[in-house]
């Protein structure tokens, strides 16, 4: 009986030291999605300028919903206060302390658009993301282009500006049918020594791939399968340029998502600028 007492005492004991604990980290759980940009959060504002309604994440979210009562909604006071967040925002704020991405896409998906904000951002959503934010991540690795090991004549930056220059749009020589060849010259060849687009991808070692990844740095090499496939590079931000897309020899930008759906090619993934001339 003494012993069962001890115990009875020691759980009453127990549970009035965890009482006030509990007590003490119940605001921290209420104060979650409550309508305002808590330190450590994510948060979009319905208008620009972080002005209106916001909704705050402490985590990342890959489909917010479209309709009540299932969507995440603008929740603190202002105009907006109520609507879904997707395809809803025009500015972010980013407190989590890590960088966060916005996609145009649910799922992740940055074939489309997407934007980055760095720790403390304040910023608008760009033309391409206001009103058409559809998920975000928290704490995404930043990929980066690399020329180490490949022994490319120019770096990633000089091949981006080398694409930049030659936009155009009509048909001009020397860029028709000719994918492979063009990112070659962009890093300083003149030739790729691939046949095609899909055989340079099957040539390229397994350390410089990334499958499937649509997170393509500036200078990244997108592939895509589908006969003699298709590469493009990317200028940043998931917009590349690539020829044809919009015309026979023409030299203009574009994206993974417009590539699949006009042409029809499977999305393959990115690699570092590595070519088979060299090798």
């Amino acid at each position: 009986m003494r012993t069962t007492k001890r115990l009875l005492a020691g759980a009453a004991t127990a549970a009035a030291v965890a009482a006030p604990l509990l007590a003490t980290a119940a605001p921290a759980q209420a104060a979650a999605r409550d309508g305002s940009c808590n330190s450590g959060e994510f948060c979009y504002y319905y208008n620009s300028g972080n002005a209106g309604s916001v909704s705050d994440f402490a985590g990342s979210v890959g489909d917010y919903g479209t309709t009540q009562p299932g969507c995440y909604e603008f929740k603190g006071a202002g105009a907006g206060k109520g609507q879904c967040i997707k395809n809803n925002a025009a500015s972010v704020w980013n407190r989590t302390g890590k960088k966060v991405r916005v996609y145009y896409n649910s799922g992740y998906d940055g074939s489309n658009h997407y934007q980055d904000f760095a720790p403390g951002a304040k910023k608008n959503l760009n033309a391409s993301l206001k009103n058409n934010n559809a998920s975000h991540k928290i704490g995404l690795g930043s990929a980066s282009c690399s020329t180490a090991g490949t022994g490319d004549p120019h770096t990633c930056a000089q091949a981006v500006t080398w694409a930049k220059n030659h936009i155009h749009s009509g048909n001009q020589a020397g860029y028709y049918n000719l994918c492979d060849h063009l990112v070659g010259l962009a890093y300083g060849w003149a030739h790729s020594g691939s046949s095609t687009a899909y055989v340079h991808w099957t040539q390229i070692p397994a350390t410089y791939k990334h499958a499937g990844s649509t997170n393509v740095p500036a200078g990244g090499l997108a592939f895509f399968g589908g006969g003699s496939g298709h590469v493009m590079i990317s200028i940043g931000g998931g917009t590349f340029i690539s020829n044809d897309i919009h015309g026979n020899g023409s030299y203009t930008k574009t994206t993974i998502a417009e590539i699949k759906n006009k042409w029809g090619k499977p999305y393959l993934g990115w690699a570092q600028p590595w070519f088979k001339t060299n090798h």
